[in-house]
């Protein structure tokens, strides 16, 4: 059985990276990996839906016992990803999402290099902005904490090469998630990940 893809979807909180996400389930299936988090649930948020909430002490035992395939901190608060929630999906064939922070993404390319990594990209700071107050679930001084990360992590691509695959500005989310679904088609296509097909044909195989 083939393995399935293993997707790295990066973006500044307010991008609209989880709309885009679900948007893009509506074209194609995959499992989404839920990550763990020290930060409390925003309103609506559930857990083990959205994210795996536990407490400082829980995180570090989970990292500690050599659990995690990648952590990161992000404004203040733990995130991470666990072994079991790429490996054991991928190892049946189906395809796993990571919505990570772009460290995370640097971790998951150094353990899992045949990743496709995707950064998703606002249309300008100002649209940003207006995206994370239009939230209304944030104090004025953390909006500007995550503009101050935006920035940090933009000036961090700039300068590096290697991490993200793709680079998809999400103008209109329809139209960020066709961009997504087009790049996971071809990647299904690579050389690599179809076997030996001239040999199986020239054998009399059927493809």
């Amino acid at each position: 059985m083939k393995k399935g893809l293993i997707i790295v979807i990066s973006a500044p909180s307010g991008t609209g990276k989880g709309t885009v996400i679900e948007q893009l389930r509506q074209r194609r299936s995959f499992s989404l990996s839920v990550s763990h988090t020290t930060r409390a649930p925003r309103q609506g948020e559930v857990d083990g839906v959205n994210y795996h909430y536990v407490s400082r002490a829980q995180f570090q035992a989970l990292v500690d016992g050599g659990k995690m395939v990648e952590t990161t901190v992000y404004s203040g608060n733990c995130y991470g990803t666990s072994f079991a929630a790429v490996e054991d999906v991928i190892a049946r064939g189906e395809d796993v999402l990571l919505e990570i922070e772009v460290e995370g993404g640097r971790n998951i390319r150094k353990k899992f290099p045949e990743a496709v990594e995707i950064y998703l990209f606002p249309p300008s700071l100002s649209e940003l902005e207006r995206r994370l107050r239009g939230r209304g679930t944030e104090s004025d001084a953390a909006v500007r904490t995550r503009l101050d990360r935006a920035l940090e992590e933009l000036d961090e691509l700039r300068a590096e090469e290697g991490v993200y695959d793709y680079f998809v500005v999400n103008r209109q989310v329809d139209q960020a998630a066709a961009e997504i679904d087009a790049i996971l088609r071809a990647e299904k296509l690579r050389r690599e990940r179809q076997g030996d097909l001239p040999t199986r044909l020239l054998d009399g195989g059927a493809l």
